[in-house]
């Protein structure tokens, strides 16, 4: 008699959001970009003012980027087409682990083939059986996944808090290796962790601290150094990651800390023995974006410009923008199906924005998130603004009972538009703003 199995791929063909969004008309996801120019791409024909991208001081379309990138390509070929431990070192990786080293003040760095490899290599081989690894509750779903990789226990604690953190800390068993990592600032919700106190917790009960520099690299602390040295904290702090995909215009990342521990991370983590090296041009590109970051401290002056208009302008029209200090701007939307359909007129109106839905928001509390760039100008922002106060009016954003009524939320994720399909509380602590500090350590350069 034949073994009956279960068939792996009933649940591709039950898959039906995408198509029930495409038929509606708003599905966001994989735009087709055919061409880039500066604060614009070009998608269908169409100029769009780009605000879904990380590329904060605009590198990624800068000339003397771009001519380091095809320089590296002619010297040393379009990819190492083998690991770094066998036969994919080259100058550049030395070169750009040396510079990020001094420009961050730490013994040695080690570069990965993407930031998500860099959070995951590095989780999964520092901690062992039987070790706790404290995870912020909205920590980046790379940090997630490099902690469900790792053979230590997840415990997450309530997003930046100390107190959280404290009280998870005093219940992990006696003796066990404990990690407490989070993101320095947060991508969704544009927070800068408290890292003062909630570094002061993990020292005391003798935990390793990790913070992930993604969104704060080029944009926090001095000459862009991120949250880490934004606190004044670089001798306190164990290890810090970063990503190349966001302030440097490229891909790819990196894990800085003591040279010991980079050398263990060398020889033993997986994502770095087991995948090809970083590409030529991504580190002859980076080399040449971090002096320029460096030795242009105006990109990051007038990111901060830019960030703080459109703080305020926003709020000036009646969006909730929660509690982000950074330019990354989460406009609530509310409804996920709103969401999308908001970010379609956007689209329409050549804007280039992209939706968050659950799970990376609450149910109830989908958001257009924006991220705004040191290469915008006045008037693309302002054109901007025009835009958003004029789809609110059209679509009724205001209306939806992430406005109207804040202490309820749809617990349903449909792409339907009418809402039949009940309310329910929210959790009781899912409508707290995340505590960040921002009474006591000023967070937005003035």
């Amino acid at each position: 008699m034949a073994h009956e199995a279960k068939d792996l791929t009933q649940k591709c063909r039950d898959y039906r959001d995408s198509s029930d969004a495409r038929a509606r008309g708003f599905y966001p996801y994989f735009r087709r970009i055919d061409d880039t120019a500066g604060n614009y791409v070009i998608c269908e024909g169409e100029r769009k003012i780009m605000i879904g991208s990380n590329n904060y001081l605009g590198l990624a379309q800068d000339e003397r980027v771009i001519e380091a990138a095809c320089e590296a390509t002619r010297k040393f070929g379009a990819g190492c087409t083998g690991s770094r431990l066998l036969n994919g070192n080259i100058q550049l990786h030395e070169q750009l682990e040396e510079a990020l080293a001094t420009f961050l003040d730490r013994d040695a760095v080690l570069l990965f083939s993407t930031g998500f490899f860099a959070n995951q290599g590095a989780l999964s081989t520092l901690t062992e059986e039987g070790d706790s690894i404290l995870c912020d509750r909205e920590n980046h779903a790379s940090i997630i996944d490099g902690c469900l990789f790792a053979p230590g226990k997840l415990v997450p604690f309530r997003h930046n808090s100390a107190e959280s953190l404290r009280n998870r800390l005093k219940r992990q068993p006696a003796g066990c290796g404990k990690l407490v990592v989070l993101d320095g600032v947060f991508s969704m919700s544009g927070d800068i962790a408290d890292l003062p106190p909630i570094i002061s917790a993990a020292k005391e009960f003798r935990a390793l601290t990790y913070v992930d520099e993604a969104h704060s690299l080029g944009v926090l602390g001095p000459k862009g150094k991120g949250t880490v040295h934004h606190f004044g904290l670089n001798d306190e702090v164990d290890l810090v990651m970063g990503t190349f995909s966001k302030s440097f215009g490229a891909m790819g990342g990196f894990i800085a800390g003591k040279k010991e521990v980079i050398e263990y991370l060398k020889h033993k983590a997986r994502c770095v023995i087991f995948t090809a090296s970083l590409a030529p041009a991504v580190a002859g590109s980076v080399l040449k974006a971090l002096e320029i970051m460096q030795a242009e401290p105006g990109r990051i002056d007038q990111l901060w410009r830019n960030t703080r208009k459109m703080h305020a302008g926003f709020a000036s029209l009646g969006f909730k923008i929660g509690t982000t200090q950074t330019p990354i701007v989460p406009i609530l939307i509310g409804s996920e199906a709103k969401a999308f359909q908001f970010t379609q007129r956007l689209y329409e109106e050549g804007v280039f924005a992209t939706p968050a839905i659950y799970p990376a928001v609450r149910y109830g509390e989908a958001i257009v998130r924006t991220s705004f760039l040191a290469s915008h100008t006045e008037a693309d922002l302002d054109h901007v603004l025009e835009i958003f106060a004029r789809l609110a009016r059209e679509l009724g954003t205001f209306e939806d009972p992430a406005y109207s009524d804040p202490g309820r939320r749809k617990n349903v994720f449909d792409f339907n538009l009418p809402h039949t399909n009940g309310t329910e509380d929210v959790r009781a602590d899912s409508g707290d703003a995340p505590w960040n500090g921002s009474g006591v350590h000023p967070s937005v350069p003035r």
